[in-house]
Order: C-alpha cells, then structure tokens, then sequence
C-alpha cells in the first residue's frame, strides 16, 4: 500500500508553503493505524495551506524502506521545507511532532 494524499494549491505563495511528509507503516499493526490517525489530525489542524502525505507500508515495499533506511515503524519523515526531520512511534506525543516538524520551535502554526 503506498498512496499520496494531496491537497489542492491556489496561488504560488501557498505551494511554497506545502509540507511533504512520508510515514512508513507495516501494514494494519495498531502502532500504524494509530499513526495515521494521528498524523491525519495534525495535519488538518496545523497544515491548512496544504500538505503532500504519502503513506509507505514496508510490508508490501520492503526495498523502498531499506533504500531509505527505515529500520523501525511507525516512522515519519518530514522531506521539505528543510530541515528534514524523523519521528519515529505512533505520533501519540503531539508536541514531538509539532517540534519535529519544526513548528512549536517557531512559536507559531503554520497556517
């Protein structure tokens, strides 16, 4: 299973301002499902300008996780805007993703 999940853009502006995240699962383990529910609700509340999510399971795409050097699931990678960043776990501590994401180091959402 590996699908993209996009949102639409409107202007130039707002494309500079999409998110691409990554998140390896292993198929329908708790841990997974639970990731991408979390994950999911952060990004409709925190990314509403939009965001590109793809969803990686390991079990189906087991080269692409080695090639990416994914060792451990659930795990998120933010791929831009720069820094890149990982999380790894359900994503059940909110404030390590918004940290991670680089959004609660900026003191703000981005919106």
């Amino acid at each position: 299973m590996s699908q993209q999940k996009k949102t639409p853009k409107t202007s130039a502006v707002e494309a500079a301002t999409v998110v691409v995240l990554r998140l390896y699962i292993a198929g329908s383990a708790p841990n997974s499902m639970q990731a991408i529910a979390n994950l999911e609700a952060i990004c409709r509340q925190h990314f509403k300008n939009g965001h590109r999510l793809e969803i990686v399971d390991v079990l189906v795409h087991p080269q692409r996780a080695m090639a990416d050097g994914v060792l451990v699931t659930p795990s998120l990678a933010k791929l831009s805007p720069l820094p890149a960043a990982n999380v790894i776990g359900n994503l059940n501590d909110k404030a390590k993703v918004l940290l991670a994401l680089g959004l609660a180091a900026q003191g703000h959402e981005l919106q």
